[in-house]
């Protein structure tokens, strides 16, 4: 990476906090297009009123300018304790990007926009965060709170993961969604960011990890981070090309078309294992292309927060 791509990430990830509330309000602006047409910026404020609830605490002056029912929601009904949890491997950082921009960011960059866009939405709505961070070991927990200070922190933390130089090797997933899940011992909404790649242990003690983050009821969301064209679908040109194992090391010299069908093959078994596994569980699984927006996770965030409270 050359000194001027250095310069970009740095400056991407150092405006973290400034970059997130953009994301926001772009979503909220655009929101009208999804299912939450009417859904304001107040929404910090309000929640969608709900038939069969009592209309006690109903705005009606916001139903006059909006023809839309919300209820006031006040603090001690905005008690959510979110955890998110990152997987900051060597995988995380593909593909490699000349210049990090909103268009164009590896998995790691998107998990991190994503975690402190969401801490937007939840600091606006005075709920508590915490944060975990692993790869070959666990990196970093912080429990959840609803400070200001806290939230600067957690953002600190976010922005030195968006700007490092040398990830991990492996992924310790298995061993360290185990500790996790020890760790959080209220009742939380759990948000995981990975690409499902690992180097330890088998598939099975993998999912048996994600099944020890439903204990004490938590709700939990797997969020799947994907290069949707590269890593899904195989698309690279046929030339010959070595494809190499970042955190083994190990690779294969060959052209792409000649394994291209057995490697989509191969890949969309192990989803359709890891979607059976999170249903099994009551495990919400999203798909998601790093080369979209972010509109996927915050319409997922704001499904689950009512869902949750």
């Amino acid at each position: 990476m050359n000194l001027q791509s250095e310069l970009n990430k740095a400056s991407l990830f150092q405006n973290l906090e400034l970059l997130a509330d953009q994301v926001v309000e772009g979503f909220i602006s655009g929101i009208h297009k999804s299912p939450f047409h009417g859904f304001s910026a107040e929404f910090a404020e309000h929640k969608i009123y709900n038939n069969g609830e009592s209309t006690k605490h109903i705005d009606w002056k916001l139903f006059a300018k909006t023809d839309k029912l919300y209820t006031k929601r006040y603090e001690e009904e905005t008690n959510l304790r979110c955890h998110m949890i990152l997987d900051n491997s060597a995988s995380m950082y593909y593909p490699k990007v000349k210049e990090l921009g909103l268009g164009s960011l590896n998995k790691i960059g998107f998990g991190v926009l994503a975690i402190a866009a969401l801490m937007n939405v939840l600091k606006k709505q005075r709920d508590a965060v915490g944060l975990s961070i692993y790869s070959d070991k666990y990196n970093y927990y912080s429990p959840e709170k609803g400070s200001e200070r806290h939230f600067q922190m957690l953002l600190a933390k976010l922005s030195e993961i968006g700007m490092a130089e040398q990830p991990p090797k492996e992924t310790a997933t298995y061993t360290y969604l185990h500790q996790i899940a020890e760790k959080i011992k209220r009742r939380s909404l759990i948000f995981l960011f990975t690409d499902m790649f690992q180097t330890e242990k088998s598939d099975e003690e993998l999912f048996e990890a994600l099944r020890h983050l439903k204990y004490n009821k938590h709700e939990v969301v797997l969020f799947h981070l994907l290069d949707k064209e590269k890593e899904l679908h195989f698309n690279f040109e046929n030339t010959p090309k070595r494809f190499i194992d970042v955190e083994t090391g190990q690779y294969l010299d060959l052209y792409a078309n000649n394994i291209k069908e057995a490697y989509e093959k191969e890949l969309a078994n192990y989803l359709s294992t890891i979607k059976l596994k999170c249903s099994q569980y009551r495990i919400k699984y999203v798909a998601v292309d790093i080369k979209a927006d972010f509109s996927t996770i915050l319409n997922t965030f704001l499904v689950e927060r009512n869902k949750f409270l």
